[in-house]
């Protein structure tokens, strides 16, 4: 969609950056996904692990303003939603992102409008749906930048 409404748009934006963490990730073997190739705890299926941590934060916590979604990261340990258990695995890590995207959009789907203001609050702020989708946008987009960065440090993949 190149033109229409603003929604319609914030939402295929997102999907598209969606679908584009699999694009990344698919073909790259369980010791390659999980290498690390940077100072950080950051790795190719870290990142997925990581990304579906923050959509379950910003839609089920924030926007649905639900209590009971177990999150990976704590105060004392913030990178836990990085790191790879011995008993995750690709397809797996891939399957719980998009069952986590899922999920954010039938919650999406139920808010009447962009301007609905979440439930939570957050460091003592309130977000509505538009600042939480354009949040999701750039944090999805930006963990795409590492992923193509990783694969082409992995195995020479490039493009979008």
């Amino acid at each position: 969609m190149s033109t229409g409404p603003e929604r319609g748009m914030l939402e295929e934006f997102l999907d598209w950056h969606r679908a584009t963490v699999h694009r990344k990730v698919a073909g790259l073997s369980e010791a390659d996904a999980r290498k690390r190739l940077v100072g950080s705890v950051t790795t190719a299926a870290g990142i997925v692990k990581h990304l579906a941590e923050v959509e379950r934060w910003w839609f089920q916590m924030v926007l649905a303003g639900r209590d009971d979604v177990p999150m990976l990261s704590t105060v004392d340990d913030p990178d836990a939603d990085f790191r790879v258990a011995g008993t995750d695995t690709v397809a797996g890590l891939l399957a719980g992102y998009e069952a986590e995207c899922a999920i954010s959009r039938r919650l999406v789907a139920d808010v009447p409008d962009l301007d609905f203001v979440a439930p939570r609050t957050v460091r003592g702020k309130q977000y509505s749906l538009r600042w939480i989708l354009l949040h999701m946008l750039e944090e999805t987009a930006r963990h795409n930048g590492h992923l193509d960065i990783l694969r082409e440090q992995l195995d020479g993949s490039t493009g979008e």
